[in-house]
């Protein structure tokens, strides 16, 4: 990979992770801001655990997707990005542009989704 496609994806990666940064700065409001007894009824708090457990399961990939960008920097930082981890095959660039946090190859990618698939199906 050439060093200025490498300097570009680092850049992508480093917005990124400012993005979510701010963004999880913004909605820092307390997941449980409403107290039960301040909940009508029934509707009213079951839509109130909804929108709370959709805002945690986001959180949650936020936090997941975060600690990819910081693993892909760091990567980059010490000249071990754009190998693959299962065949140590390099990466192609367009994977790497498409998906700068990626750490297989497509092929590898590939056959662990069947894999999933696979399980998924068993049961």
């Amino acid at each position: 990979m050439k060093k200025t496609e490498l300097k570009k994806i680092k850049s992508v990666l480093e917005e990124r992770k400012e993005n979510l940064i701010q963004q999880a700065a913004k909605v820092g409001d307390p997941v449980y801001a409403l107290k039960e007894e301040e909940l009508f009824d029934e509707v009213d708090l079951a839509s109130t655990e909804s929108d709370q457990s959709m805002r945690i399961r986001l959180r949650d990939r936020e936090r997941t997707l975060l600690k990819k960008i910081n693993k892909a920097i760091l990567k980059i930082e010490k000249n071990e990005y754009g190998v693959c981890e299962s065949c140590g095959e390099e990466i192609g660039v367009k994977r790497l542009e498409a998906r700068p946090v990626t750490d297989l190859c497509i092929r590898c990618k590939e056959e662990q989704e069947r894999v999933e698939r696979s399980f998924a199906d068993d049961h």
